[in-house]
C-alpha cells in the first residue's frame, strides 16, 4: 500500500518535504529548507530521516527556498534521481539556489571573521558548486497535462497563483492497476491579486495535502494601495526612509507594481527606490518573460505603452556589494527593498542595522513572518535585534501590511476547498503553525463535513486505494 510521510512543513510553515512511497519507489514532493527557530534551522544540518540515495524523484510545487532550498544538500548526500518542475520554476531555481548558497557561504565567512560562531571553522550548509549540481538534475515538465514519471506515479501541475510558476500537484498513484489520487496544494495564492492568475479550482482527489499558513486569520480588507500610500507619505514627511524586507520572488515584484501605480496616480512622491537584491533584479526579468502566468489586467498594462509596470520612476538596482554599501550612505528619504523577506539573512540585515536606530525611519513587513525570525521579533515589538553578533536598538516605526501576503487567507482557503467537486476521503493540513492549522481543521470539518487531520513531523500515513 502507498504511504505518505511528512518530513517537513508539519507543525511549522517551512521545510516542505512530503515523501510518497509506492511499489518500491520513492517520490519526494518539494525539498525545502527549515527557517525560523533555532530548533527548526538545526534540522537542516541533521541527516534526512530517509537516505537521499533511496529517493528516486523529486517534484516541485514552486521555487521558494522553503520548498526547494534543501535540494543541494539532498544531492550532496546521495540523491541521483531527477528533479521535475515546470519551466518558470526551473528558471527561478536557477537564480534562487546559487544565491542561497552564496548567502550561506558569505554568512559563514562573516561568522569566521567576526568570531561570533561557536564553531572554530564555520561552514555553509552547502556551496554554490553543490547548488549547481542540483540544478543539473532538474528536468522541465509541462503544466496542465499529465506527465508519467513511472509505472507508479503520474503528475499534473495546475496553477496555484502564489508566485511565478507556482503549482498544485495532482499525483496519481497506481498500484495493482488501482489508482489513488493525492492533491498537494503547494502554497495557495490569493484571488484578484495583481500580475498572476487566480488559483485553479481543485480537482477531485482521494487525499488532499493542503497548506494552512493563514488558517486562523484573514487578510485586511482595506486597500493595499491606501495602506502603502499612508506609510510612504508619513515617513517621507518626517524625513525618513522605508526599509522593506521582501522575498525576491513575488513580493518584490508586487511592491514595485504598487509603487509605480501610486506614482502614476500622483498619490506618493516619486522617491528613489533601491532594489538591493541581485536575485530580485534577475527574477523580475523572469516575471516579464514568463507571460503564461500573467492575468489579463497585467497583460494589458504591459502592452499599454506606459513603460515597465514593474519599475518605479526613480528605480536603482543594486547588483554589486559596493552598490549595496552605497545605499547605506543615503541620508535623504527613499525606499529600500531588499531580501530576505523575514530578515533571516542577506543584504537587508545591513540596511536594518543602519536604519533601525533612527525613529524617522520605518520598517515595512509585507507578509508572513515565521516564528523565530527577525521579522517576527520586530512584529512582536522587540526593543533590539541581534544582527551579525551585535544588538541593534529598534527605534524605527514597525509596520505590518498583511495586504501584500502571497498566501491565501482563511476565507480564501475555504473558497478554494469549497470549489472541489467532491470532498476527499481525508485531508492533511501542512505548512502552518499549530494554532493556524488547528483552527482551519475545525472550520473545514464543521463547514464542509470533511475528515481533516493536522500533519505531524515524520508522521507516516497509508494511502489506501478507493
Amino acid at each position: 500500500m502507498a504511504t505518505l510521510t511528512f518530513l517537513g512543513a508539519a507543525g511549522s510553515v517551512t521545510g516542505s518535504k512530503h515523501l510518497v512511497e509506492a511499489g518500491g519507489k520513492r517520490l519526494l514532493i518539494d525539498c525545502g529548507l527549515f527557517q525560523g527557530t533555532k530548533e527548526l534551522r538545526l534540522r537542516n544540518w541533521h541527516p534526512l530521516p530517509v537516505d537521499p540515495a533511496t529517493i528516486d524523484w523529486v517534484v516541485l510545487t514552486h521555487a521558494h527556498i522553503d520548498h526547494t532550498g534543501y535540494l543541494p544538500r539532498l544531492v550532496r548526500d546521495g540523491f541521483r534521481g531527477t528533479i521535475y518542475a515546470n519551466s518558470a520554476t526551473r528558471d527561478l531555481c536557477g537564480i534562487l539556489l546559487p544565491d542561497s548558497a552564496r548567502l550561506q557561504e558569505e554568512d559563514a565567512e562573516h561568522a569566521a571573521f567576526k568570531g561570533f560562531s561557536k564553531h572554530e571553522h564555520p561552514q555553509p550548509l552547502y556551496t554554490v558548486e553543490e547548488a549547481e549540481a542540483a540544478l543539473g538534475r532538474m528536468q522541465v515538465i509541462p503544466s496542465k497535462t499529465p506527465f508519467r514519471i513511472s509505472a507508479q506515479f503520474s503528475v499534473r501541475l495546475l496553477t496555484a497563483g502564489h508566485i511565478l510558476g507556482s503549482a498544485m500537484i495532482e499525483l496519481t498513484i497506481t498500484e495493482n492497476g488501482r489508482p489513488t489520487v493525492v492533491l498537494f496544494s503547494g502554497d495557495l495564492g490569493r484571488y484578484n491579486q495583481p500580475i498572476l492568475k487566480d488559483p485553479e479550482p481543485p480537482p477531485r482527489c482521494d487525499y488532499l495535502v493542503c497548506e494552512s499558513t493563514y488558517g486562523d486569520r484573514e487578510h485586511p480588507s482595506d486597500s493595499a494601495h491606501d495602506a502603502l500610500e499612508e506609510v510612504i507619505t508619513r515617513v517621507y514627511k518626517r524625513g525618513g526612509s522605508v526599509v522593506i524586507p521582501a522575498f525576491a520572488v513575488g513580493r518584490t515584484q508586487t511592491l514595485m507594481y504598487y509603487l509605480r501605480q501610486l506614482e502614476d496616480w500622483q498619490r506618493i512622491p516619486a522617491l528613489p527606490v533601491y532594489v538591493d537584491s541581485p536575485m530580485a533584479v534577475s527574477v523580475t526579468g523572469l516575471y516579464q518573460r514568463h507571460k503564461e502566468d500573467h492575468d489579463l489586467e497585467f497583460s494589458r498594462e504591459e502592452n499599454s505603452g506606459n513603460g515597465d509596470p514593474l519599475r518605479s520612476r526613480q528605480c536603482m538596482l543594486a547588483r554589486t556589494p559596493d552598490e549595496s554599501r552605497q545605499i547605506n550612505r543615503v541620508n535623504y528619504p527613499c525606499v529600500i527593498i531588499s531580501a530576505s523577506g523575514m530578515a533571516t539573512g542577506g543584504r537587508v540585515l545591513y540596511h536594518l542595522a543602519r536604519r533601525l536606530p533612527d525613529a524617522r525611519n520605518a520598517v515595512l513587513l509585507a507578509g508572513f513572518q515565521a516564528e523565530g525570525t527577525r521579522g517576527r521579533a520586530l512584529q512582536e515589538g522587540a526593543r533590539a535585534l541581534r544582527i551579525h553578533g551585535e544588538d541593534v536598538p529598534v527605534k524605527a516605526e514597525i509596520v505590518s501590511l498583511h495586504q501584500f501576503s502571497g498566501h491565501a487567507g482563511h476565507s480564501e482557503i475555504l473558497r478554494w476547498l469549497g470549489a472541489m467537486p467532491a470532498g476527499p476521503r481525508k485531508t492533511y493540513l501542512v505548512h502552518g503553525e499549530p494554532a493556524a492549522a488547528e483552527a482551519l481543521r475545525g472550520d473545514v470539518g464543521a463547514r464542509l463535513g470533511w475528515r481533516v487531520a493536522v500533519a505531524e513531523y515524520r508522521q507516516r500515513v497509508e494511502l489506501a486505494p478507493a
